[in-house]
């Protein structure tokens, strides 16, 4: 079983391949108990939050984050995860309770239960007026397929992605985990061919991390053909960024007329944060008191 949640990333020593890996069980883990998921949406949004967290990362400002937002049209609805630039996320499914649907005995379809007939959307915002929003129609609904799509579609990078969620028979989370490897500038057809060989050696990361292997394991194996240092190395968690502050000022861009009819049919507010189903309650008077503000 995988010890610790953390983000490694190294680069070839001939500088043209730049690769990122997680390691994050316990993260995953954590999304499950908090939003009850089944074993469905847990390897759904497990992936994605494993995929946000390596493109959160990338981020070069300190106060950026990184929403990646897949709508496939599938039972699951909309899967969503923000990360920040640190690589820390959180994430909810619309629909957390989709039965099991399987390619075959202990092999999740998540390509099945995300849809493919809708779009993976990714919104980088860097603090700017505006954020960067790209978008591409999903290719097989499992994420990291559409993942490496995306950086190729959107950014011109060639990318190779694999994402894994292991659920063991308690529905808990055995292992998560994936990397993400780019080509830089000046890499040849030879570099792809050695890359997409490793990428099949190895096969599924799910079992590899099962095995026990970390991040920078994952990676050496996957590129063994190349020499690699490490660049970084540290911690992610799952991590929900509400408070009652935030909630306060979500309430008051609500506008007198919406706060008015609120007080008029409940008498109070109950907010329940989508990442963390934290509960905030505002009493009639605090409500008046907001309205005050207005």
């Amino acid at each position: 079983m995988q010890e610790k949640d953390e983000l490694i990333r190294m680069i070839t020593a001939d500088g043209l391949v730049k690769a990122v890996a997680i390691t994050g069980r316990g993260l995953v883990e954590r999304a499950r108990n908090i939003h009850q998921l089944l074993p469905m949406a847990t390897a759904a949004l497990g992936r994605a939050l494993l995929g946000a967290s390596m493109m959160g990362d990338m981020l070069k400002e300190e106060d950026a984050s990184l929403t990646l937002q897949i709508k496939g049209g599938g039972p699951l609805g909309t899967v969503l995860a923000v990360s920040d630039s640190g690589g820390n996320v959180r994430g909810y499914v619309q629909n957390p309770h989709v039965e099991l649907m399987e390619q075959r005995p202990g092999k999740l379809d998540v390509g099945a239960a995300v849809g493919t007939a809708g779009t993976l959307t990714v919104i980088k915002d860097l603090g700017l007026k505006e954020p960067y929003i790209g978008s591409i129609g999903l290719f097989s609904g499992e994420i990291a397929d559409d993942l490496a799509m995306y950086f190729v579609e959107s950014e011109q990078i060639p990318t190779a992605c694999a994402l894994g969620v292991r659920i063991d028979t308690d529905q808990s989370v055995a292992a998560a985990g994936g990397y993400l490897i780019q080509l830089l500038p000046g890499a040849g057809e030879d570099v792809v061919t050695r890359i997409e060989a490793g990428v099949q050696r190895v096969g599924a990361v799910s079992e590899v991390l099962t095995a026990g292997v970390d991040g920078e394991g994952l990676l050496r194996a996957v590129l063994s053909d190349f020499e690699l240092e490490v660049l970084e190395k540290h911690p992610v968690e799952y991590r929900c960024t509400c408070t009652r502050e935030r909630v306060t000022r979500a309430l008051v861009s609500l506008g007198r007329e919406e706060l008015t009819a609120l007080l008029e049919e409940q008498g109070q507010a109950e907010l329940t944060c989508q990442f963390c189903d934290r509960v905030y309650r505002f009493s009639k008077g605090e409500l008046e008191a907001l309205m005050e503000r207005i």
